[in-house]
């Protein structure tokens, strides 16, 4: 192949909007990531859209040229806090070029983003036209499944609470000293080997309701669009032990509302589900520029009974992504005392 990865210019946008778009059709000779949203509401390409508003200075935004077409497109966002990198959209097209294109371009990102100093790097994508299998070679490692629900719009949503409903349930905004109980809640209901991953410190849960991510979903790109709040649901008694947290992202763009519940085996969740429909709903009724588009829901499969929780509340099954990382860095044991021996 003689193509080239380089950066992308702004004279390169037109380009690259017509690219992405082309990209999420049933083209033989097109292959995207296949995040699983269909439908003129929530395209791929209307859900993950980056306006140059949007658009972060640590963010990259590489494409694959060829005798001056482009080909290729990648787009990275990155977390300058935690150093790390998630693969939003990687585009190619092109008569059976397309798969040794996006592995160029991701060898290519491996490498520019080691020299950035990059910890991690993440990405989520449709187990078909060969992605999995794709990342793989480059080094990732599968980690987990996640499947993606979806409350479709104008179904009515429950209306909103009252704050004494709200106390009366244990449910109340998050603050940053929730940190350690939620650092416990998230250990207690998650595999050790995703944990030990994901590595996340106790500054990242400090942050919810702000500019934090985490728990990381395979949506997490559309919260640039959204209005993030955290709440948490307080576990019965005075121990100061959370059962639940639910963070809502009300939509500001032509995106769907975004919902993620964290919580404990055996945990009623139906009025957390409830209260959070409600919040969304009470946004949309106040008009401006939250507009209805439905609603999104991701859970990890380890996650469940959640998804049965939200299919009661009224979500479908959309799909089922895969989630992947590579580590950047070697991991070594820290020096500990260990018993003499003669």
């Amino acid at each position: 192949m003689t193509g080239r990865v380089r950066l992308a210019r702004l004279t390169d946008l037109a380009a690259l909007g017509e690219l992405s778009r082309l990209s999420q059709q049933e083209h033989v000779d097109a292959r995207s990531l296949g995040l699983p949203v269909t439908g003129p509401r929530i395209g791929v390409f209307s859900l993950f859209r980056l306006p140059l508003g949007a658009f972060r200075p640590n963010d990259l935004l590489f494409v694959y040229e060829d005798e001056r077409r482009l080909s290729g497109l990648l787009r990275v966002e990155r977390d300058a806090s935690r150093d790390e990198m998630t693969i939003v959209e990687l585009d190619a097209i092109g008569s059976g070029d397309s798969g040794d294109t996006r592995f160029r371009m991701v060898q290519h990102l491996l490498r520019d983003g080691a020299k950035r100093g990059a910890i991690r790097f993440h990405v989520a994508c449709a187990d078909g036209q060969g992605n999995v299998e794709l990342f793989m070679q480059a080094g990732f490692a599968r980690y987990g499944q996640e499947n993606l629900l979806f409350r479709r719009p104008k179904e009515p949503l429950p209306r909103p609470w009252t704050e004494e409903q709200a106390r009366d349930a244990g449910i109340r905004p998050c603050q940053p000293l929730d940190a350690v109980p939620l650092a416990r809640l998230y250990a207690s209901v998650t595999p050790q080997p995703v944990v030990r991953l994901e590595a996340y410190r106790l500054t990242d849960w400090e942050r919810q309701g702000s500019t934090t991510r985490v728990p990381r979903s395979s949506l997490a790109p559309i919260l640039r669009f959204a209005d993030v709040e955290a709440y948490v649901q307080a576990a019965p008694g005075d121990s100061g032990d959370l059962q639940a947290l639910l963070q809502v992202g009300v939509a500001q763009e032509e995106q769907p509302h975004y919902l993620k519940i964290l919580a404990k085996p055996g945990a009623d969740l139906g009025p957390l589900v409830d209260f959070g429909l409600g919040l969304i709903g009470a946004r949309i009724a106040r008009g401006g520029s939250c507009p209805d588009s439905g609603v999104l829901a991701p859970v990890r499969t380890y996650e469940s009974p959640i998804d049965r929780r939200l299919e009661e509340a009224g979500f479908a099954g959309l799909a089922t992504v895969t989630l992947l990382m590579k580590e950047a860095v070697v991991r070594v044991e820290e020096p500990a005392l260990v018993p003499a021996v003669r």
